[in-house]
């Protein structure tokens, strides 16, 4: 949960068992070492990691939370003798509540973006309407 939203992450992790240390590996965890290990640290991490940011921030600073995520995860796999190549949060998304109210919000910053180019228009409009009449009065004055 993320500013009590909820939100999913998507990781693509490409990893390799640390290759001396690979009996210890299969005598301590077994052959399917990656699926006792991974899935565990992987949430781990990540629910540390997103905790450290508001929902807005998970968004707008994604390569920092990916940064974090690699190194705190590369760091704990270590730990297990399981080297991570790469690391990608491949889709980050949240609930169907939030999603609304984000779009609802830049619908809304469009509207007053759009009522402010409308005023500064009727301004400049104004404007020019002053610079005619007093062209106008002053074409006027000369004639007569």
């Amino acid at each position: 949960m993320v500013d009590l939203q909820t939100v999913n992450i998507t990781l693509r992790i490409l990893f390799r068992p640390e290759p001396a240390l690979l009996p210890k590996i299969y005598q301590n965890l077994g052959f399917d070492y990656e699926e006792r290990v991974l899935p565990s640290i992987t949430t781990e991490v990540l629910k540390a990691v997103v905790a450290q940011f508001d929902a807005s921030e998970l968004i707008t600073q994604r390569e920092l939370v990916s940064q974090r995520v690699n190194e705190d995860l590369t760091e704990r796999a270590s730990s297990f003798g399981i080297l991570l190549d790469d690391i990608a949060l491949t889709q980050i998304s949240f609930g169907r509540e939030f999603s609304e109210a984000v779009e609802a919000k830049q619908v809304a910053q469009q509207e007053a973006e759009r009522a402010r180019y409308l005023v500064e228009k009727a301004e400049q409009q104004k404007l020019a309407a002053v610079i005619t009449a007093e062209g106008d009065s002053e074409a006027a004055v000369l004639e007569g």
